[in-house]
């Protein structure tokens, strides 16, 4: 979820000075929940375990968002995943990993993650169900907090750093046009401990996508309405999204819009030229800071023609060997 704590870093310092005066540290989730990208319709498996191994390719995804463009410690976030589908007797499964790191200000948080996925053809689509074990790292660099008094206790002054195990599930399905993805992050609500006095939780968070493809009557040409909500069930947000494709053969380009109500507006533009596919956004806030303090968001996609499923298909032979 994009909090104000990502963006307000003095508030923020305000506020962990009077929190951290008390003998127990206990920072409210919603501070630093998983991002919310707005290209959330590139990188599927960062939200939904589900979605790994939906195509026969290898696919790699990466994602970096800036926040808050003209503050100093605002942060960002970067996303890298990977992952791939293959076939056991008359079953298909997809398998991925990925990694994550979220920062701003003194805090960062980075999650490694492992994804399974088993796929089945139901109701003439293909329906997944997926799960995604995480290791959490939470941080916070006190040794680079640069404090007017330097003996505030107020404040930790050497790098706190805590760990913790995380699980995520999800569904998926895909029909023609039509894709649905279902999932649920932080099921364990972990509590990171920090030092021998800081914690900090994070909530359970709901996510829901879905899009619909629609062809026009050029063939070259379609249209793909699509809506994002998130929650953590203290704060939510919806995406809505709409985007133009163009496709000529193995080449792709496309652009649109995305709208979150009480929240902001984006412009989105990307391309798909010898199989690597690349976008760029820009987010502009609709309350609050203002428009001109926005998120800058770039994802960049390349698939791998893989499929360990088919005999022969990629045995190699040695020149050594006739």
């Amino acid at each position: 979820m994009t909090h104000p704590l990502r963006i307000l870093y003095p508030s923020l310092l305000i506020a962990l000075a009077a929190v951290l005066a008390q003998p127990l540290l206990v920072v409210p989730a919603h501070a630093q929940q998983d991002a919310a990208f707005q290209q959330y319709w590139k990188i599927e498996p960062q939200w939904c375990p589900a979605a790994v191994g939906r195509t026969p390719e290898l696919s790699i995804n990466a994602a970096f968002q800036s926040h808050a463009a003209g503050f100093e410690d605002a942060g960002s976030t970067l996303y890298a995943g990977v992952d791939m589908a293959f076939q056991l007797g008359k079953t298909r499964h997809g398998v991925g990993a990925a990694f994550s790191n979220d920062v701003f200000g003194l805090f960062s948080q980075k999650l490694f993650c492992i994804q399974y996925a088993y796929h089945l053809k139901l109701w003439g689509g293909t329906f997944s169900i997926g799960l995604a074990a995480d290791l959490l790292s939470e941080e916070i660099s006190g040794s680079d907090a640069d404090l007017a008094d330097g003996s505030d206790p107020a404040f930790p002054t050497t790098d706190l750093t805590g760990n913790s195990f995380d699980l995520g599930a999800g569904i998926y399905y895909a029909r023609r046009n039509l894709l649905l993805g279902l999932s649920a992050q932080h099921l364990m609500a972990p509590i990171i401990t920090l030092g021998e006095t800081n914690e900090y939780s994070l909530k359970r968070q709901l996510n829901f996508s879905g899009s619909y493809n629609i062809r026009l009557k050029s063939p070259l040409y379609s249209i793909t309405p699509s809506v994002m909500f998130r929650t953590d069930f203290a704060d939510y947000r919806t995406d809505i999204t709409c985007r133009m494709q163009y496709e000529y053969e193995k080449r792709r380009m496309y652009g649109g819009l995305n709208y979150a109500p009480q929240r902001s507006v984006a412009i989105f533009i990307g391309g798909t030229f010898h199989g690597i596919d690349l976008c760029y956004s820009y987010e502009a806030n609709t309350s609050g800071i203002g428009m001109q303090f926005g998120q800058h968001e770039v994802t960049l996609g390349y698939r791998m023609p893989l499929d360990l499923g088919k005999k022969g298909r990629n045995v190699h032979k040695s020149v050594r060997w006739l």
